[in-house]
């Protein structure tokens, strides 16, 4: 049994890696386009049947605005850089949603949702840029289906762990699944989430550049997130993302070489 799931687990691992065309480095899925997006589709169709929907305002179209630009800044870089019809099976949605939660998401294939309560942090068409590009660059970058790649091998390390306490005592099997769900959690799933969090802040960073919006406005972002949340968070170890300091620290290091890479693109100034 234990051989049998260490075999399946290193199996899974070789075979289910794609290239992530920011990075150019090799990620975990096991999940395809055609499996996940269906799911996010349906998934996002519900969200909205349930739930307050913003249209024909002036904020409700800036969200239409900027996420066409910015959607369409991703596919100039990538078809730039050898990857057409990366895209192709991407149905891009902008929705503002009524809700005072300070947040945004994008589901796989492009489907995005921005919640009211973060324009007052946002303020201006930039911020939303800022905001968009990062939950976008989740969605080029596979994120989600990583993060359930990720998922089932956790599931099935815990079956091997499970296997090799078998002939042991309750008490034993206990404190071994305990201590195996705490450091799969701390060891790799909370920093394989930080690590996610932070690419998205710099692929957004980038594209949102090349949508001809001032990636130094990225870090102001973060200072007023900061604020608003009074400076009261877990400990970066604990948490899914990283700290405020952190990511303000990235965003203004990273700004110059998203300008730069924006110029390749004839961005000569920014909004």
């Amino acid at each position: 049994m234990k051989r049998l799931v260490l075999t399946i687990a290193i199996f899974l691992a070789v075979v289910s890696c794609k290239t992530n065309p920011f990075t150019g480095k090799s990620t975990l899925n096991f999940y395809s386009n055609s499996q996940m997006f269906p799911m996010a589709f349906a998934q996002y169709d519900e969200f909205l049947s349930e739930n307050k929907v913003v249209k024909g305002t002036t904020d409700a179209q800036m969200i239409t605005r900027v996420g066409q630009r910015i959607a369409s800044a991703a596919e100039r870089w990538l078809d730039a850089n050898g990857y057409p019809g990366y895209l192709k099976d991407y149905q891009w949605e902008y929705n503002l949603v009524q809700d005072e939660t300070v947040n945004a998401w994008c589901m796989p294939g492009g489907k995005i949702v921005v919640y009211t309560g973060i324009l007052p942090i946002t303020q201006n068409e930039t911020g939303i840029a800022v905001v968009i590009g990062h939950e976008v660059a989740h969605a080029l970058a596979d994120h989600g289906a990583q993060r359930m790649s990720a998922g089932t091998l956790q599931q099935i390390g815990a079956l091997g762990a499970a296997a090799a306490t078998s002939n042991k005592s309750p008490e034993v099997q206990n404190a071994f699944m305990q201590a195996y769900g705490l450091g799969s959690q701390l060891g790799v799933m909370l920093p394989f989430s930080r690590s996610h969090e932070t690419e998205a802040d710099r692929i957004g960073l980038q594209i949102m550049a090349i949508a001809g919006y001032n990636p130094d406005e990225a870090a102001k972002l973060w200072q007023r997130m900061k604020a608003q949340s009074g400076g009261q968070s877990p400990p970066e170890f604990l948490s899914t993302h990283p700290s405020n300091d952190t990511r303000i620290s990235n965003l203004t290091a990273w700004a110059p070489a998203a300008k730069q890479e924006a110029r390749k693109f004839g961005v000569t100034s920014f909004k």
